[in-house]
């Protein structure tokens, strides 16, 4: 075994092996053979790869470790840590794209020889793709214990593209540290490149992060980004040099303080920038030339980054900043906030829904600005948006993004082309172009939601009447499925059973674990993401796939689908309505052999609490639950359809019950919206 071998956790020694990470800590137990730890803590152990894959070889549970895992494992193995390994295999992986004929000449000598001769190579690709001087471009090329690791990655880039390798390491590393990065998620990305408009061919984002919101940037001629940390500058300069073809050019230093791109006047400028700072670089920039709308004060860091933005635009440039909620009403930049309505420059302001984006537990707004020209037309006024009820509810995967993301530009686009506030049709409750002179009161609060007309309460008295009506039927619905009363059973023995892990190592059933992720470039088919919500609730998919190069796991009729964490017993039968939606995280997906197991009667039996209970075990403050520890009965399928007619029945009572809750919340809240503003009038022979 080498001196320094690859080590692995729990977590992936069950992903080489296509199992939970229960049966590794059974394994462990179970088999004094088991490979020792040699190294992590005492609850979280990290063990040798060679000494487990020989271990999993031995045992018949590992054919070869998957070319996407090797080198997975080889990053984080790295001596300088993950990143240093993904920036390592970043570089290999450009010179794979950009000169795939030399790479082969390169990687076909010995590992001595090829770090000599790669030199050369990768300054030239480097310094043509990320400019001169780029420290990516001056730093030595990697050393040769380095070289396994970039062939390796050559080697995935085989497999997936170039461009789709370095997303999937990427996407693994930032799932692997979701508390070290705030990312804005594609569907907030795609809406703000879209805002900016099609024709920014330039753009800038001064707190670029991991790029995510320039590689949304649709055809670009030129990305400029920067960031604090220089980890993730020389990441985001990689990202976007294999993502296409324009001019990149990334800088790690702080934007406020130390501007790296002072000259570019650039199309547009997209940001998410950190919000509630208060070091950032108040005493030391009291007299820079950028707060040309005024000075922000300590409290106001957001309105420093838009005045930022602005500098940096080309007369009639658009800037599109995601923003804290507070920024539109705070009465320390009410001031700023006068200036940039009386000069034109702020053109939106847009309520997302809660979820949309880190800090998730809150609405955050979009701000879209743009440079004042000189003899420019004057704009309509203020366009105010105001998304929330678009949401779907609350948590990160409830908000309905191609929903938001239509209503948005739809209201954007009527707005950009109008030459008046009455030109721009508003929407009650969504949208309204506000007459600047209307805002610039005392406190100059620019939150949607207090100036938009209120939608009309629960759609009108019409539409509360339709609700009615679907009440009453869906009540008489439930009427006619309530179960009869229940009949003690002639004889209670115990039947003889069988466990979901028995099954499936018989191949009468397939096991497959949620990640709601897969692709999501621009030429991917939209995928719907069945939830944990959704299926608590027995409602439709409603989640976004996240940016992976993994293949989602798709649903089909007859599926039975389970939440692993919660205490509450729920299985899902997925119907021709939810097929073909991806499985979410924290779901289990089990595909029963239709000619062996029934998948009503599997759902069924699977439901029981006592079952559920004694599969179930206990972390810090969540319940998780071991599918393969569930049991049924075996029955001959015959006798399984019987009681899958009956747990059939049971689900379609469920259904009702629950459409029918969800009418009466809704007309209930509808009546009392409609009494408190007047729409519904009130009945003066009522008693």
């Amino acid at each position: 075994m080498p001196d320094n071998p690859t080590e692995v956790t729990a977590a992936e020694i069950a992903r080489l092996a296509g199992v939970g990470r229960a049966a590794v800590s059974n394994w462990r137990r179970r088999h004094a053979d088991f490979p020792r730890p040699v190294g992590g803590t005492e609850t979280s152990p990290s063990f040798a790869l060679p000494e487990v894959e020989d271990w999993l070889r031995a045992q018949g549970k590992l054919a070869e470790v998957p070319p996407r895992e090797r080198v997975w494992q080889q990053i984080t193995a790295h001596p300088a840590g993950a990143v240093a390994g993904l920036v390592e295999a970043g570089c290999a992986l450009l010179v794979v794209h950009d000169r795939p004929t030399d790479w082969l000449e390169l990687s076909a000598v010995s590992d001595e020889r090829m770090a000599a001769l790669l030199r050369p190579v990768l300054a030239q690709v480097l310094t043509a793709r990320l400019g001169h001087g780029h420290a990516l471009a001056d730093q030595a090329v990697p050393p040769t214990a380095s070289m396994p690791l970039l062939r390796a990655a050559a080697g995935l880039a085989a497999e997936l593209g170039a461009r789709n390798a370095f997303e999937f390491l990427l996407g693994r590393h930032l799932d692997a540290n979701p508390r070290q990065y705030t990312l804005t998620p594609p569907g907030p990305a795609e809406l703000m490149a879209a805002l900016a408009g099609t024709g920014a061919r330039s753009v800038l984002d001064p707190a670029c992060g991991t790029g995510g919101l320039l590689r949304a940037v649709a055809a670009p001629t030129a990305l400029y980004g920067q960031d604090t940390a220089p980890e993730l500058a020389a990441l985001t300069a990689l990202r976007l040099a294999l993502h296409g073809t324009a001019e990149v050019r990334a800088a790690a230093a702080d934007s406020l303080r130390a501007d790296a791109f002072p000259r570019p006047a650039v199309d547009a400028v997209l940001c998410h920038p950190p919000f509630n700072e208060r070091n950032w670089g108040h005493e030391e920039l009291a007299y820079d030339p950028r707060w040309e709308y005024g000075f922000p004060a300590r409290t106001e860091s957001e309105l420093a980054w838009v005045q930022h933005a602005l500098a940096h635009l080309r007369e009639g440039g658009t800037a599109v900043l995601l923003m804290p909620p507070a920024v539109a009403a705070r009465r320390s930049g009410r001031r700023i906030r006068a200036d940039l309505l009386r000069r034109g420059a702020l053109r939106a302001v847009i309520a997302l829904p809660a979820g949309a984006a880190p800090p998730y537990g809150i609405p955050l707004h979009l701000w879209v600005l743009r440079k004042p020209a000189a003899h420019a037309q004057v704009p309509p006024g203020l366009l105010l948006v105001d998304t929330a009820d678009l949401g779907g509810g609350e948590g990160r995967e409830r908000a309905a993004w191609p929903a938001v993301h239509d209503a948005v530009l739809a209201a954007w686009t009527a707005y950009d082309g109008a030459s008046g506030p009455d030109e721009v049709p508003g929407t009650p409750g969504l949208s309204r172009c506000v007459p600047v002179i209307e805002l610039l009161d005392d406190d100059v609060d620019l939150t949607p939601a207090r100036h938009l007309p209120p939608a009309a309460a629960g759609g009108g008295p019409a539409a509360l009447s339709a609700v009615r009506a679907r009440l009453d039927e869906t009540l008489q619905r439930v009427t006619r499925l309530t179960p009869p009363p229940a009949e003690p059973a002639a004889d209670p023995a115990r039947l003889p059973g069988t466990t979901i892990g028995e099954l499936a190592r018989a191949g009468a059933l397939v096991l497959r674990t949620g990640t709601g992720s897969g692709p999501v470039g621009k030429d991917a088919v939209p995928v719907p993401v069945l939830t944990e919500h959704d299926v608590y609730a027995g409602t439709a998919p409603s989640g976004t796939l996240a940016d992976s190069a993994d293949e989602p796991v798709l649903t089909e009729p007859g599926d039975i689908v389970v939440p692993v964490v919660g205490a509450a017993a729920v299985a899902r039968v997925v119907g021709p309505a939810d097929a073909g939606a991806a499985l979410g995280r924290n779901l289990q997906l089990l595909r029963p052999d239709p000619a062996a197991i029934d998948p009503w009667f599997l759902a069924g039996f699977l439901r029981g609490t006592a079952n559920n209970r004694q599969a179930s075990s206990y972390a810090s403050t969540a319940t998780r639950l071991d599918v393969r520890r569930l049991q049924l009965p075996r029955l001959p399928l015959a006798d399984q359809r019987g009681y899958g007619e009956r747990f059939r029945a049971l689900a379609e009572f469920e259904d009702a019950l629950r459409l029918a809750g969800r009418l009466g919340e809704q007309l209930v809240q509808g009546l009392y919206d409609g009494l408190a503003d007047g729409t519904v009038r009130v009945d003066p022979e009522a008693g």
